[in-house]
């Protein structure tokens, strides 16, 4: 074989690697633990089971940041008894970080196999032809890691290829969608089981009088995970594409690195976030929307669909504004900041499950609530932000049950 036969033999191989069409979610699926507490009882309930109760105006302080969230309730693996049991969890500074890893590692999988497998039942073929599984959390770091033990609990193929990201924050939702469009386009007949799960044990703290933005963090976050299945040249006799994801980038704003951050001790994750994360938001959102949709000519914001990570009710209301978006824009994901809080990385594919869901019960013409268009947004750490733009598919796919789960 000469030189030339050669090169165009390779490119055959390679050639006949790659998918011609492009990666497209075809199921999903959501969970949560079955534990649940209404935002209004939050106050009530942390400092009470913190036996911070005599700490009167940081109480009523949190009760403010509370109601202005926009929250009404937030899933928790996390029950009063637990914390009774594990009162070292329940200190601002105290060790407790061996507590908290023998919760995560065993229930972050677990939370997570709940999603997966009504994201399977949803796509409706064998587990076995699953060729790639990423799972991404915040929540613990162990190993083998939980993309392994979810292998396990799942009974998927030995040679599945696992993919685990740890410690992504927020934007691991935007991140796994841009990591799963590279593994199925660029591998033909590849189907991809990309999880999120997130159980916010990690970041529970007593009050501090001088960590205000740690109590900002104790009235946000929630549990839940979340999982899709992707692929290319969907096989339409049997699967039923939603979004295709067209293009996928990653962002960091410039000198923003002290803006989220957080950092694993004994005492567990310690949350650092500024006030003025919605502002750095405000200012650059734009040119990153700019970038992202000028291949279509798309000038009219309204014209898109719209899924943004709800980091908090603020950087929700500095994104509307600064697009001069219509208010009903951001419903999905003013719902699921209403429903669950902040779930870190699960929460965009909670935001694309309940756009799906109401585009159906409204009768919309396409996953997108009738719009053909639509860019989905995630902001973390870094400051971090993931921009995905998706072109819905035809509203036809019957909703699939959410809610929480007895994951005893």
């Amino acid at each position: 074989m000469n030189h030339f036969q050669k090169v165009v033999h390779l490119e055959t191989i390679r050639e006949n690697q790659r998918a011609h069409g492009l990666a497209t979610i075809l199921a999903i699926g959501t969970a949560n633990p079955s534990n649940y507490i209404m935002q209004a009882d939050y106050p009530d309930f942390y400092f009470r089971v913190t036996n911070s109760e005599h700490m009167v105006n940081l109480k009523n302080k949190f009760k403010r940041i509370c109601d202005n969230t926009m929250i009404t309730k937030r899933f928790m693996l996390l029950t009063e008894e637990f914390l009774k049991d594990n009162p070292n969890m329940c200190q601002y500074t105290s060790p407790s970080l061996n507590t908290r890893q023998d919760l995560l590692i065993t229930q972050v999988p677990k939370l997570g196999k709940v999603a997966a497998t009504k994201a399977i039942e949803e796509w409706g073929l064998p587990k076995s032809k699953i060729t790639h599984l990423i799972f991404c959390t915040t929540s613990g770091i162990d190993m083998p890691g939980a993309d392994y033990q979810l292998t396990k609990l799942l009974g998927l193929s030995p040679s599945v290829n696992r993919l685990m990201m740890y410690q992504q924050g927020c934007s691991g939702g935007g991140m796994v969608l841009r990591l799963a469009k590279d593994i199925a386009e660029n591998n033909k007949g590849s189907r991809v089981l990309v999880v999120c799960s997130e159980i916010m044990a990690t970041i529970f703290h007593g009050p501090s009088e001088n960590h205000i933005d740690s109590l900002v963090g104790q009235a946000l976050f929630g549990d839940g995970a979340a999982a899709i299945i992707v692929g290319s040249d969907p096989d339409l006799a049997v699967e039923h594409p939603l979004f295709e994801i067209v293009s996928a980038s990653q962002t960091i704003i410039p000198d923003t690195e002290m803006a989220i951050n957080l950092h694993l001790r004994e005492d567990g994750l310690k949350l650092h976030l500024d006030k003025d994360v919605p502002k750095m938001i405000f200012e650059n959102i734009e040119n990153i929307l700019m970038q992202a949709v000028r291949p279509l000519g798309l000038s009219d914001w309204n014209s898109l669909f719209w899924i943004v990570h709800p980091g908090g009710r603020r950087i929700l209301d500095e994104v509307e504004l600064k697009l001069n978006l219509d208010k009903q824009k951001l419903r999905a994901s003013r719902h699921v900041l209403s429903e669950y809080g902040n779930m870190t990385s699960a929460c965009v594919l909670f935001i694309i499950n309940e756009m799906r869901n109401k585009s159906l019960e409204d009768g919309k013409s396409t996953t997108g609530e009738g719009l053909d268009w639509g860019v989905l947004f995630g902001f973390g750490p870094g400051l971090t932000v993931e921009t995905v733009v998706l072109h819905s598919k035809p509203s036809t796919v019957q909703q699939v049950k959410t809610g929480p789960e007895d994951l005893a």
